[in-house]
């Protein structure tokens, strides 16, 4: 955990990017762009992406993911740039990756969901790959969903010291398991980043209680970057992307479609939270 003595006075900006991505790279690509350059304006630190913001629905994601298995590939050169242009970090919400962290291939034909982190420098810095697979069937036009099928569950918690806070990283369906980030929260996490492509049917129903619930459990912020609209591949998302704040409040929202939205983190206020609620000292002493 973070010594209090070190708690930051000023309060960072952050952008959060919603897309509704198509299944084309390279459309994808000059939305990014475009998006991040209007996302890091300002003092902003950090830029969240969605997840699967290079290609959603796209039925090559194993070719995508061979492509990007080094930090030679075109998504992942694109992320360095743009940090190193606007001097801010990027949260690089998924992109599909044909090896694990310590350099394996994937067997089966599967790839990893992975969670890139840059720095203004453009270096990348940490990677996460997304534990829980989206296996579900829900009441919607897709009916169901096999994400295990063509992906590989990650099992590492990750958590980057950046200019806005300790961010414990994960993805979307991770939100439903509390011990994922009670993990991160006793690795020193302030806030949580969670790239998202939520069904309109479970969004609409769990979404902002969903993210509520895990900053109020952790005084921690919640920073969601998602997909949000009416897909080429046929598949509806929730959009709604939105920052909470560690007292349950929504510091900043949206509805569907394309945008950005901006606000500041209070980290010092977050630390007050803690200091007169100790929750950590309720934690299981397993997940230390």
């Amino acid at each position: 955990m973070r010594d209090e003595g070190t708690v930051p006075v000023e309060m960072p900006a952050i952008g959060v990017i919603q897309m509704v991505s198509s299944q084309r790279v390279d459309v994808n690509l000059k939305r990014v762009e475009a998006l991040i350059e209007e996302a890091a304006s300002g003092n902003v630190k950090a830029v969240f992406l969605p997840e699967n913001f290079a290609a959603l629905g796209s039925t090559k994601t194993h070719s995508i993911a061979e492509r990007e298995a080094t930090i030679k590939g075109p998504v992942r050169q694109l992320l360095a740039e743009l940090a190193e242009r606007y001097g801010c970090w990027i949260f690089g919400g998924t992109i599909p990756l044909s090896t694990r962290l310590d350099g394996t291939p994937i067997d089966n034909g599967r790839v990893r969901a992975a969670s890139l982190v840059y720095d203004d420098s453009g270096r990348e810095i940490a990677r996460y790959d997304k534990q829980h697979m989206f296996d579900v069937d829900v009441r919607d036009n897709q009916k169901s969903y096999r994400e295990s099928d063509a992906f590989e569950p990650g099992d590492q918690l990750v958590v980057v010291d950046s200019p806005v806070g300790y961010v414990g990283l994960s993805v979307c369906y991770d939100i439903r398991f509390a011990d994922l980030y009670r993990g991160l929260f006793l690795k020193g996490a302030e806030c949580f980043a969670i790239p998202s492509a939520f069904t309109t049917v479970t969004g609409e129903a769990h979404f902002e209680v969903l993210m509520r619930a895990r900053a109020v459990e952790n005084f921690s912020y919640t920073i969601a970057s998602c997909q949000g609209g009416t897909h080429d591949s046929g598949r509806m998302t929730y959009g709604h992307s939105m920052v909470v704040g560690p007292w349950g409040d929504v510091v900043a929202s949206c509805s569907d479609g394309e945008s950005v939205i901006k606000c500041e983190l209070d980290l010092a206020s977050l630390h007050q939270m803690r200091k007169e609620i100790p929750i950590e000292k309720g934690f299981n002493v397993g997940f230390r």
